[in-house]
């Protein structure tokens, strides 16, 4: 279910004058629909969105009568221009333009697919991309999302949090498991993290897709702070695990460096 923020949830640095319910509401109204629930009645918008079903119809109505919700009567869906909010982003974000260069320097460099990706909630999502389109089944599309634990720059991203938080993701999270090589034990998790914060990359190999391989490295701004992974998502193919790590990731590291003082 999606739960709004009570009002006794707004953060501290925002003054209740300027929380405004109704947006926060419109907002978690949208993200409600998803692969699973694509065309919903009001009554079921208003179960996932803590809502009663008075409260969702008035929002649904609200949002098809500005175009980003379409309906039959009884069911609602979004239509295609709720992708405005992420092209939005997209257009307007400085990193995704910043590190476009430095994606091509790296698909030229490994003749595979580079990504910029950054940690939403439990997901990753891909901001930028470059290099060629092989197979949709080991690429992503810009704004594509993945559970985090599942790909090679979300696993990055979740070990170098402080190992508190880390610890913290790991005991409110179920694994979950997509192919008979996803790491759904706790332990061999923690064991994952404290590998990858020892060599400062990552290598994830078919844990979401079992044609999938990928390999990250941490992206910091000149005063060391995370800000996103730099990474290659390649097939499986023929070339041993230390044959593509070592193929590729001289370039990511010394992509991910140069590209520090101007971010």
């Amino acid at each position: 279910m999606i739960e709004p923020a009570a009002p006794d949830s707004i953060p501290a640095s925002l003054d209740r004058r300027d929380w405004i319910a109704g947006l926060e509401r419109g907002l978690a109204l949208i993200e409600a629909f998803d692969d699973a629930h694509p065309r919903m009645t009001a009554s079921e918008v208003g179960q996932r969105t803590s809502m009663t079903r008075t409260a969702a119809r008035r929002y649904l109505l609200t949002l098809q009568h500005v175009g980003y919700v379409a309906g039959d009567g009884k069911l609602f869906w979004l239509t295609p221009r709720v992708l405005r909010l992420g092209q939005s982003y997209l257009e307007s974000a400085r990193l995704p333009r910043v590190v476009q260069p430095f994606l091509q320097r790296v698909a030229a460099g490994t003749h595979e697919t580079a990504y910029l990706s950054v940690l939403d909630g439990d997901d990753v999502v891909y901001i930028a991309r470059n290099g060629p389109n092989r197979s949709m089944n080991t690429g992503y599309v810009l704004g594509a999302r993945a559970p985090a634990q599942l790909t090679a720059s979300g696993l990055l991203m979740l070990a170098l949090r402080p190992e508190a938080e880390a610890e913290h993701w790991l005991q409110t999270h179920e694994l979950r498991v997509f192919t008979p090589h996803t790491i759904a034990s706790k332990d061999r998790m923690r064991l994952e993290f404290a590998r990858i914060r020892a060599q400062g990359w990552s290598l994830s190999e078919q844990q979401l897709d079992l044609n999938s391989r990928g390999v990250a490295v941490p992206l910091r701004d000149r005063h060391g702070a995370l800000l996103a992974a730099l990474n290659i998502t390649m097939p499986m193919g023929h070339e041993s695990s230390e044959d593509a790590v070592a193929r590729v990731l001289p370039v990511l590291r010394e992509t991910a460096q140069a590209m520090r003082n101007l971010i």
